[in-house]
């Protein structure tokens, strides 16, 4: 099946194809055919699932190929980076029509956002408050809007925003054809579906026996100590197959630190988080993108932007908050049929809330083995080369280690004060293989 045999027109069709996009994914399946009728819906489908064409394809055919000057359509996302990537897939797909696209969200100059709408887009993609306060300053009219999109509806529920989403509903005509799509759909957003849509189809593009963590990811979890995950990372860094990789910090300052160690290791590592200029957040995603660095490391409120087919490796440098955090990270990886790997941290303090995401997803690791940047059991688990250290180069000595008359630390060493590692086993030491298989078990294939 192909994009044509679901009513899409051709001119579409073959701005896909130029950019090899070919056969659509079951998501876009399902719904196109229906959203092509102007039926409201509701999507639930995982992340890396396809849903921006799902619903980006019948919002710009129902345009027109020349649609009249003006905004036509309102997409609403709940972050900057998401903003960036749905705008780019719509621009993709309206490439060989007139239809023009503009991005609006904070953190970038009005002129412009300004000077696009004035020009005359007709599909605006844009984050809540910019879009509220160009509309507060009359620059910004939905009067006209015939299609209205909620997309990644939980996020908006997690960030605060949905009295802002209800006041933008507020000033669209109640006659738009409305459509939301969410990985989760917890009971507010069932309920601001049930206010502002008219009698909408609900889509699941899941199979009833599907696990809830993708089957094409491998899952490893750790508990590891915080003193060694430098060096840890540094490792996975070189493991065999190893491509473009995201790791989550849970804060915006472990996200700087951690990018500067790798860099200083010899990784090529940008980083995504708020304490940057929307610019930086930005060339950061390009070049992450375009591969001239190959390590992104990012906290939560960036993860949705982060649209990439070919990411290998997902890293929890520490633990998500809760089970559905986890879902949106390693969602980053095992996009567009691939396979992917997830590699968690936990902390002596976080098992409590380990032992909550595993009940939740029913992952089958109710204690993530003790585990070292030498433990066997992790360097054969993610296939890293025996002999590997953390590191691609030399460090530099501190000055403050020469004046100290301290000798330098060698390439890949561990921090000062920790011994050989040890591992701690439910059975007798000496019976490994079972008793560390009772321990660690893994998901997917």
């Amino acid at each position: 099946m192909n994009f044509s045999d679901l009513g899409i027109d051709t001119d579409m069709v073959e701005a896909l194809e130029a950019k090899g996009i070919i056969e659509p994914f079951p998501i876009q399946e399902q719904t196109i055919p229906i959203a092509l009728t102007g039926q409201d819906i509701i999507g639930q489908a995982k992340t890396g699932t396809g849903k921006t064409f799902g619903f980006g394809l019948p919002l710009i055919q129902s345009l027109g190929s020349d649609p009249e000057p003006g905004v036509k359509a309102l997409i609403v996302v709940p972050t900057r980076e998401l903003a960036v990537q749905v705008t780019e897939d719509m621009v993709l797909a309206a490439g060989n029509r007139s239809t023009s696209v503009v991005s609006i969200y904070g953190g970038k100059a009005y002129e412009g956002q300004i000077e696009a709408l004035k020009a005359g887009a007709q599909i605006v993609v844009g984050t809540p408050g910019r879009l509220l306060d160009l509309a507060s300053q009359r620059l910004l009219s939905f009067a006209n809007v015939s299609v209205m999109v909620l997309d990644e509806a939980d996020k908006m529920l997690d960030l605060g925003f949905l009295p802002d989403v209800e006041r933008l509903f507020a000033q669209t005509p109640p006659t738009r054809h409305t459509m939301l799509f969410s990985a989760t759909m917890p009971g507010p957003v069932v309920t601001l579906a049930r206010r502002f849509m008219n009698k909408p189809i609900h889509i699941r593009a899941t199979s009833p026996d599907e696990s809830i963590t993708q089957a094409n990811i491998k899952h490893f979890v750790y508990r590891a100590h915080a003193l060694d995950k430098d060096e840890v990372i540094g490792r996975i860094l070189q493991s065999e197959g190893r491509g473009k990789t995201v790791i989550f910090t849970r804060t915006k300052r472990a996200a700087a630190r951690l990018m500067e160690e790798l860099n200083d290791r010899g990784f090529a590592a940008g980083a995504v988080h708020g304490d940057l200029s929307q610019d930086a957040r930005e060339r950061s995603m390009v070049a992450f993108k375009a591969g001239k660095k190959d390590v992104l490391i990012a906290t939560d409120v960036a993860a949705r932007g982060i649209d990439v087919d070919d990411v290998t490796h997902v890293i929890n440098h520490t633990i998500p908050e809760d089970h559905n955090a986890y879902l949106h990270r390693v969602g980053r990886t095992g996009r567009a049929g691939k396979t992917g790997i997830a590699v968690t941290f936990v902390d002596w303090d976080d098992l409590h809330k380990w032992a909550l995401i595993n009940k939740a997803l029913e992952m089958g690791i109710p204690e993530p083995v003790e585990t070292y940047s030498s433990s066997p059991h992790f360097l054969e688990d993610l296939n890293i080369p025996a002999g590997t250290k953390g590191r691609l180069k030399n460090t530099p000595i501190p000055k403050a280690e020469k004046r100290a008359g301290q000798p330098p630390r060698s390439q890949g060493s561990k921090p000062s004060g920790q011994g050989s590692p040890t591992r701690t086993t439910s059975g007798a030491e000496g019976g490994s293989g079972n008793s560390r298989q009772r321990q660690r078990r893994r998901t997917g294939n």
